[in-house]
C-alpha cells in the first residue's frame, strides 16, 4: 500500500473512534468519568 493510503486510513479510523467516544458521552465531564471508571477496572483486573 502507498504511504498516503495508510496515513489516510489511520486518520479516518482515529476520527471515527474519537467521534464515537465523544458522542457516547453527553459532556466532557461524563467522558472523564467513563475513562476513570475504565481505569479502575483495568487496575482491579491487573491485581
Amino acid at each position: 500500500m502507498k504511504k498516503t493510503t495508510i496515513h489516510l486510513r489511520l486518520i479516518l479510523t482515529a476520527a471515527a473512534i474519537i467521534g464515537v467516544a465523544f458522542t457516547s458521552c453527553r459532556t466532557f465531564r461524563g467522558f472523564g468519568q467513563d475513562v476513570e471508571h475504565a481505569g479502575h477496572k483495568i487496575e482491579r483486573a491487573a491485581n
